[in-house]
């Protein structure tokens, strides 16, 4: 009895996570093919390569969007990861972070309140001075 016991227990579970598995799958492919389709429909390009990576072309604009509000409490403050991160990401050399770092903060009131795009544009702007 304990022994067909275990092989119900067996069959169950494995019914369980083959399931769930495939519940899954599809919740996934189904959430990364909607985001493509709103990436690919409201910016006029997918930001997603086939393989699921993020193109390089919108990497800082996926980073931005998604890291806003670290990225502004970075900017308040002068420092901090994300800063550190977007300014890595828009090819300011290492050696001049800490002034761009500086020049994006003084800079950083013009955006306060304002969504990403606007953001990104400061940002980029800013960077242009420290990249040779």
């Amino acid at each position: 009895m304990r022994k067909s016991f275990r092989n119900m227990a067996a069959i169950g579970a494995s019914l369980i996570l083959g399931t769930t598995g495939c519940t899954l799958k599809a919740t996934i492919n189904q959430t990364t093919d909607t985001t493509s389709n709103i990436t690919g429909t409201t910016s006029g390009a997918a930001w997603w390569s086939e393989d699921g990576q993020i193109k390089p072309d919108f990497k800082t604009t996926a980073f931005v969007t998604f890291n806003q509000a670290n990225l502004q409490q970075d900017l308040a403050a002068g420092r901090g990861e994300y800063l550190a991160s977007i300014s890595r990401l828009l090819g300011v050399p290492a050696n001049r972070q800490l002034a761009f770092f500086s020049a994006a903060q003084a800079d950083y009131a013009e955006t306060i309140g304002r969504d990403s795009t606007a953001l990104l544009a400061l940002l980029r702007d800013t960077s242009r001075a420290f990249i040779r």
